[in-house]
């Protein structure tokens, strides 16, 4: 009998040390991270908790002091090109050029990421009406709403077909059909194989979309598991957990 075959994790961080200076102190010690493929992972955690840092760690942003990280056993410092091709991001702040329309937005953004003219037009059209934007391809996005914003911005992270996406507070300022619309199509990505890393305050989403959480403070992580069985150590939800494990301190100072 042939041993099964099991896939490579699509994320791997070990022993990660990094700091911003001296006497900044040290941000992750020793800190490691597993996400499977398929995952839909969310890393969450109050403000300061290191949640961008981590994520511009992984994606190449920063570099670590000591410590590997690797992408679908791409090491993301020493096969960076090849593991770059391998994620999608969507920030939170809107990163498109808004005097463009989506589809110049992503024509540009689509030959970036090394894609040919007809691939790009197919998945423009594919990307237009799966995300309700096909009567407004060719107007300008600064003439959009928030929603419409977000979902153009969802567009240009996921327009080469990325194996693995990341979002950062993905539907922040968007109405809630909006939301509906953008967390319904991210599962509908999983399901056909992405593996999601989810960032965000917004719990009640987390517990919608999420099938794995972390919740992280002060570089560390406090607690990492399946969200059913988070949900069964603690009845009044993530946010109850969230706030026993981190304090009820204000943290956006």
């Amino acid at each position: 009998m042939s041993s099964p075959i099991i896939s490579a994790p699509a994320i791997e961080a070990r022993n990660l040390t990094f700091q911003y200076s001296e006497t900044a102190g040290v941000v992750f010690e020793n800190f490691n991270l597993t996400i499977a493929a398929g995952e839909r992972f969310g890393l969450l955690g109050p403000n300061g908790a290191g949640k961008t840092t981590l994520i511009n760690l992984i994606t190449g942003v920063l570099q670590a002091q000591k410590g590997s990280i690797n992408i679908f056993e791409k090491n993301i410092s020493t096969q960076s090109t090849e593991a770059k091709r391998l994620f999608g991001f969507v920030p939170q702040h809107h990163s498109f050029y808004p005097d463009l329309s989506p589809v110049e937005n992503l024509d540009f953004f689509g030959a970036w990421a090394g894609m040919n003219r007809t691939a790009i037009k197919q998945r423009t059209e594919e990307l237009l009406n799966v995300l309700g934007l096909t009567t407004v391809g060719n107007k300008p996005v600064s003439k959009f709403s928030g929603g419409m914003k977000s979902r153009v911005n969802l567009a240009i992270g996921v327009i080469h077909k990325p194996q693995i996406l990341f979002l950062d507070e993905p539907t922040t300022g968007v109405d809630v059909q909006s939301r509906h619309a953008v967390i319904q199509y991210l599962k509908d990505l999983n399901k056909a194989g992405t593996t999601l890393v989810y960032t965000s305050h917004l719990l009640s989403e987390a517990e919608t979309l999420c099938t794995r959480v972390a919740l992280l403070d002060n570089g560390k992580i406090m607690v990492e598991d399946i969200l059913p069985n988070l949900l069964q150590s603690e009845p009044g939800g993530l946010e109850t957990l969230f706030l026993n494990l981190t304090g009820k301190n204000y943290r956006d100072t």
